[in-house]
């Protein structure tokens, strides 16, 4: 008995794009988006000095967008904010509501989860080298939204701003980067044999 190989992906696919395309399946991928960004916004250490916690929802946000593309990444995300605002209590730490000063990293994310998912139509997602470019893009949208938000809501000069929403996540960002670098080009290298 032989089994048929999956077919190759095509240029300009992104991961979601393989599964058969409906519009059950475009909405499920939505609100699973959204849901997997709750989740991981519920892995949080708290900072000393900072009101922004250290999240996985950095990670999941890079990844519905890159996984998804950027129409879907951008309305999972948009989802994600609106019900965040209409009360569900999956922002860090089960909050909800945009009055928090971490807000603005939130409205970045949607931004965030648009242009890495355009990359990844592009084949940002298939290289290691290509990812993790687009993984570092992808937190700077998220910081450049974020770290200004975080300065007007808590009257925090921008050099306070910066040291308290944007140094100390550094490093996790770059592990969040690695770890987005090994998994989307071995998805893609799985697919593909």
């Amino acid at each position: 008995m032989t089994t048929a190989a999956a077919a190759p992906a095509r240029p300009g696919q992104v991961l979601a794009d393989l599964l058969p395309a409906s519009r059950v399946r475009d909405i499920a991928l939505v609100v699973g988006g959204a849901a997997l960004t709750g989740l991981a916004a519920q892995i949080a250490v708290p900072v000393p000095g900072s009101p922004v916690p250290v999240t996985g929802q950095t990670l999941a946000v890079l990844l519905v967008g890159t996984a998804l593309g950027a129409g879907r990444g951008f309305l999972s995300l948009a989802l994600y904010a609106l019900a965040g605002i209409a009360g569900v209590p999956w922002f860090a730490d089960g909050t909800s509501g945009a009055a928090a000063p971490s807000f603005g990293y939130i409205l970045g994310m949607i931004l965030a989860s648009a242009v890495v998912g355009a990359l990844a139509r592009r084949g940002a997602d298939r290289t290691a080298l290509r990812t993790v470019g687009a993984m570092v893009l992808g937190e700077a949208i998220i910081y450049a939204v974020g770290v200004p938000y975080l300065a007007l809501a808590t009257g925090m000069s921008a050099s306070a701003a910066i040291a308290a929403g944007l140094t100390p996540f550094l490093i996790g960002d770059a592990l969040k980067a690695a770890l987005a670098m090994g998994a989307l080009p071995t998805a893609w290298k799985l697919i593909n044999r």
